[in-house]
């Protein structure tokens, strides 16, 4: 199942029921699990790891060297989980010695012309739509999506079904469950659609809602918005996420709805 036409390095470990197209590059080190499609002028380069029943799309570049100018030629791997698809000219690079690894997981989709830079670690079930620009050492939650042509700042961090609005510039962290649009990235209510797609009821979805009041609709600081969460709002697995997302922000979150846009400290 692979055509004659493409380069398979010997070294490459490729299972017997991947389909690799003509023109195709495979380079040394690199593993390709069970029932993966690799299709035309895609190049794999080494240290990727590819999942089982993935979709590389011709042109993308998976497990590039890092565009950093710190890199030094260290060791450094790409994990691209099962059942991903990466479209035409996606572009990933490999780790570097901050965190040795690039990380895509399961069930993601990363369409055209999109750019994951090292260190970046994507959780389960994401959507990085066309042209997504991602710096190095960003963290995106599970079943985050980014819109088509935003850009995203070097460690910033996307928190899990968060939804941000095509054509932004993520400058700071965006909380879970939320939506974040307009310039500059600023809070626009929770993802409750995708929320109720992924199974979520109405009384969940009502209570991360109440979370979110506390801290961009009544004029506090986060310390004191999350105190109070935690002293008058019942205990839940995403209350918890919330608070401990907000909590260990280095980059500090999106702005507030204010017409102002008055960033909380």
């Amino acid at each position: 199942m692979i055509q004659p036409l493409a380069y398979i390095h010997p070294e490459a470990k490729i299972a017997q029921n991947v389909v690799i197209e003509p023109f195709a590059i495979i380079h040394k080190d690199v593993e390709i699990a069970e029932g993966s499609w690799i299709g035309s002028h895609a190049v794999i380069n080494e240290g990727a790891r590819i999942g089982r029943n993935c979709k590389i799309y011709p042109g993308a570049v998976i497990s590039a060297t890092p565009q950093d100018l710190k890199f030094n030629n260290e060791y450094t791997r790409t994990y691209i989980g099962d059942n991903t698809t990466i479209r035409e000219y996606a572009t990933i690079s490999r780790g570097t010695e901050e965190h040795w690894k690039t990380e895509i997981g399961t069930d993601c989709l990363i369409m055209a012309y999109a750019h994951v830079a090292h260190d970046c670690r994507i959780g389960n079930h994401c959507l990085i739509i066309n042209n997504v620009q991602m710096g190095g050492h960003v963290h995106m939650g599970d079943w985050a999506i980014i819109g088509g042509s935003s850009s995203v700042h070097q460690w910033a961090k996307i928190g899990a079904h968060a939804m941000i609005s095509g054509g932004s510039l993520v400058r700071k962290d965006v909380p879970p469950f939320t939506k974040a649009a307009r310039e500059p990235l600023s809070y626009t209510g929770i993802n409750s659609i995708g929320l109720r797609r992924r199974g979520f009821e109405n009384d969940k979805i009502n209570q991360i809602q109440e979370i979110y009041r506390y801290i961009y609709m009544r004029g506090l600081n986060n310390a004191d918005a999350l105190t109070q969460i935690e002293l008058e709002l019942p205990p839940s697995d995403e209350r918890d996420e919330i608070v401990n997302f907000i909590r260990s922000s280095e980059r500090g979150i999106m702005k507030g709805p204010s017409t102002n846009n008055v960033e909380r400290e």
